[in-house]
């Protein structure tokens, strides 16, 4: 199992612009639909990773109690020929079995992910309303086997200090997940 690192993209950073095909309902999404709250959370996520797999369920739940302020999405970025499981079908499958409340991204060309200097699976970026970068990095400090409950803190305390427009502190842990599989 790799684990690689967050690339830690400097806060401040514009969100950048995309359209993808949205697996759960097979229409376009445009990000332009994220910035209609206080913010957004975009995941880079796959279904075939174990560092995804662990933390699967707390992404659900986080996006559930958080959707009336904050927006979120997923992404994967992932060569599926290499990777199959990957697929935009059985994306689609992991979404409607986990409920996902977001929509579940497939990004084809990898442009979306090389845009965003996205590295791993998870790999987590919050925006606020101005589409400025707030928050990157890990959801919590559990990794497959080390141990540490999954609770989804340190994002959750992000999302919290953006929707009471607090400041968001600067020391920001990088997530840990396996690369993103490029072509």
């Amino acid at each position: 199992m790799a684990r690689t690192p967050s690339n830690m993209v400097t806060l401040g950073t514009l969100a950048p612009e995309f359209t993808l095909l949205n697996t759960i309902n097979d229409r376009l999404y445009s990000s332009e639909k994220l910035f209609n709250k206080n913010g957004a959370v975009i995941m880079f996520i796959c279904n075939h990773c174990p560092f995804v797999i662990h933390i699967i369920n707390e992404i659900v739940s986080i996006s559930e109690n958080y959707k009336e302020n904050i927006s979120f999405v997923a992404i994967s970025s992932n060569d599926v020929i290499n990777y199959p499981e990957d697929s935009p079908k059985l994306m689609k499958k992991l979404a409607l079995h986990k409920n996902f409340s977001f929509p579940y991204l497939y990004d084809e060309t990898q442009e979306v992910a090389k845009n965003f200097d996205a590295a791993c699976t998870p790999d987590f970026f919050l925006y606020n309303d101005k589409k400025k970068l707030v928050y990157r990095g890990q959801m919590d400090d559990s990794r497959p086997g080390n141990g540490i409950p999954v609770t989804g803190n340190d994002l959750k305390v992000a999302l919290d200090n953006l929707i009471k427009n607090k400041e968001i502190s600067n020391e920001q842990k990088p997530s840990i997940g396996c690369n993103i599989k490029w072509k």
